[in-house]
């Protein structure tokens, strides 16, 4: 299938393209590289062995969209462009909005002036907030506690509405902490500046580019007090967008599906893991929580099993041990 991509020289986007060219697809990148590198792209290729045709561009310029869907004439679009920091999404709100909700609008006008109907859209399990209950099912109540989670739930609806309106088909991925790097460590997670996400930052500080770990609040309800999260393989999750495209291909409507492990971790227990594969101590410090923060998360993610076929492969060990490899051969990511 032709396969346009946007975001796709990011973390996550990245390593989806390897595993979509592993599959013959034939695919268009777009990114405008704000929060990544031409580089990755070059990696990419050699480690595939294959190419991809690219595009420079920002998801909320309607002409420069329109015409590389025309030149490319998609079957579908994996939509991964957006801005995804909690933290930081409490602050700039209206940037999160304008990038992740006009740009998602933008990606479905292009994908209407040249009649492409199917989209697998990267969002987040941060759309459900506080639980109700634990696990999440793809039934839970959605009421997200921060802007970040918010642009992903009105994209969501967007999305929907648009699949309804015109026939079309819309896979909504909630993914929930995705952390690891592909077994090569060619490619892997560059955060620019300070990382927002925490197996980054530790891997930093296990590098001795800094010197502690901040943990947000360690008086959650939880057996350690630190916050609990569901952490999936980045490649586990590459794996997942593959098969949400072959879903794609045979069915109409819209659908959400939870990408997780089923398995919740806490801030310690990943920080452990992490010097048991560095064998590096992490040093910490106890900050004040992050507004928008939770307690804890972990997945039901039967559903993508029964009806995509997939689930995660990759266990914690394997998490903590590629992202230690990434950063001891990519120790300033892709900057040369």
């Amino acid at each position: 299938m032709r396969v346009l991509v946007t975001g796709g020289a990011g973390y996550i986007g990245s390593h989806t393209l390897v595993e979509l060219l592993g599959q013959a697809h034939e695919v268009q990148v777009i990114d405008n590289f704000d929060n990544s590198s031409p580089e990755v792209l070059s990696r990419v290729r050699k480690l595939t062995n294959g190419d991809m045709s690219f595009a420079e561009g920002d998801v909320r310029d309607d002409g420069f969209l329109r015409s590389v869907f025309e030149d490319f004439q998609p079957d579908q679009v994996v939509h991964f462009a957006g801005l995804k920091a909690v933290g930081e999404s409490m602050e700039k709100p209206l940037e999160y909005y304008d990038v992740n909700v006009r740009g998602t609008m933008a990606i479905l006008r292009a994908m209407d002036s040249v009649g492409c109907r199917k989209i697998v859209f990267s969002s987040s399990a941060t759309v459900y907030g506080e639980p109700v209950y634990l696990p999440y099912d793809e039934d839970h109540p959605v009421a997200p506690e921060s802007v970040y989670g918010r642009t992903k739930m009105i994209a969501e609806h967007i999305i929907g509405d648009w699949a309804q309106a015109n026939g079309g088909t819309a896979v909504l991925l909630r993914y929930f902490n995705p952390v690891g790097a592909h077994s090569s460590a060619t490619i892997g997670e560059h955060p620019q500046g300070v990382p927002n996400n925490l197996m980054p930052f530790v891997a930093q500080v296990a590098s001795g580019k800094r010197e502690r770990l901040s943990i947000f609040g360690d008086d959650y309800d939880t057996p350690d007090g630190t916050g609990r999260r569901d952490y999936i393989h980045v490649v586990d999750l590459a794996c997942a967008h593959v098969a949400a495209v072959n879903y794609a291909h045979g069915n109409t409507g819209t659908r959400h599906f939870n990408v997780g492990t089923g398995q919740s971790y806490s801030v310690r227990e990943m920080v452990a893991a992490f010097e048991k594969a560095s064998g590096r101590e992490i040093p910490c410090v106890v900050t004040p929580r992050r507004k928008g923060d939770i307690a804890e998360m972990k997945a039901d993610a039967s559903r993508a099993k029964h009806e995509m076929g997939w689930e995660a492969k990759l266990g914690l060990a394997d998490m903590a041990a590629s992202t230690w490899e990434w950063q001891s051969n990519n120790p300033d990511g892709y900057e040369k």
